[in-house]
């Protein structure tokens, strides 16, 4: 009996020594490479090659497939929605892992990551949890441009040098567009409504850059600082521009968005687009499939 006692406290004090292994920046394969990684909350070490990724924001969601690697766990907008539909097959293994705004600690745990990625402005109460579960890197903010987290996103993958080229290929397939259609001096506006506001989109946001990537202008306003500003439904027609985009998570369905942005006689060239992509879907893969639906609406003569 003492015998199996004493194999009893040994094998507990081995598990728990396994489990703090990969707590605050350490990576839990102590002879395995790493890299020291500075982020927002500090500096970690990391797998030169980690391979059980758990991520917990769209953009690194959708960088980390863009670069190969697929993750094994990412917490989203919702869970009921899952990962964004664009994403297709490449992301069909990844499990949920709670939302972008309560990722789910247990569910995390259980998928035995060597790297968790998240974001200082969203994730800073739940650091120590996390690092505690595996090395944690946080980039600033999802506010911050995107491009920038895309090259964060690839360097705490042991990505970097890769991240450039994902970005420049964007960049062309932007200048495509712009020729393809002659939208310089051609203004555009997308729109995205809520339950007693419509929320417009500018030149930081995501989708406001890729508008103007591909050439087009956001009208000038006052955007507070933000990458979007709200105003009543009394105020639509201050969102006019020579292209109007309309964000909705059921664009097939014409209902599926308010009455005062299908109004005609106020938005002749309004359009209904994709929210999964064109708000959520932020990364290089979500940036071409916006640049590809844009193609295809004005190659449908929306701006003329």
């Amino acid at each position: 009996m003492r015998v199996g006692r004493v194999l009893i406290c040994a094998l507990a004090a081995t598990m728990a020594l396994a489990a703090c292994g990969g707590g605050d920046g350490e990576a839990s394969d102590q002879s395995a490479p790493v890299r020291t990684v500075a982020h927002a909350h500090g500096s970690t070490e990391v797998p030169d090659n980690p391979q059980r990724v758990v991520v917990l924001e769209p953009v690194h969601l959708d960088t980390s497939i863009a670069l190969g690697v697929i993750p094994v766990g990412a917490a989203v907008l919702s869970e009921a929605t899952g990962v964004p539909a664009y994403l297709g097959d490449r992301a069909e293994s990844v499990a949920l892992a709670g939302t972008v705004a309560a990722p789910n600690l247990e569910k995390i745990a259980a998928l035995n990551p060597d790297l968790i990625i998240g974001t200082e402005t969203r994730h800073k109460d739940l650091y120590d949890q996390l690092a505690a579960l595996a090395p944690t890197v946080y980039m600033a903010s999802q506010a911050d441009p995107w491009q920038d987290n895309v090259r964060f996103v690839a360097n705490a993958l042991g990505k970097g040098s890769e991240a450039q080229t994902l970005l420049d290929d964007y960049t062309a397939r932007c200048e495509e567009v712009a020729t393809k259609h002659g939208t310089e001096g051609k203004t555009a506006q997308l729109i995205r409504p809520r339950d007693d506001t419509l929320t417009l989109y500018g030149p930081t946001s995501f989708a406001g850059s890729t508008l103007e990537c591909a050439g087009l202008t956001i009208p000038p306003r006052d955007w507070q600082n933000s990458i979007s500003v709200d105003v009543s439904p009394e105020l639509a027609a201050e969102a006019k521009g020579d292209l109007v985009l309309v964000t909705s998570a059921k664009p097939e369905d014409p209902t599926s968005v308010p009455a005062v942005v299908t109004d005609r006689a106020l938005f002749p060239n309004m359009h209904v687009v994709d929210m999964s992509y064109w708000i959520t879907g932020v990364g290089p893969l979500g940036g071409m499939t916006v640049l590809d639906d844009l193609d295809d609406i004005l190659a449908a003569g929306a701006v003329n």
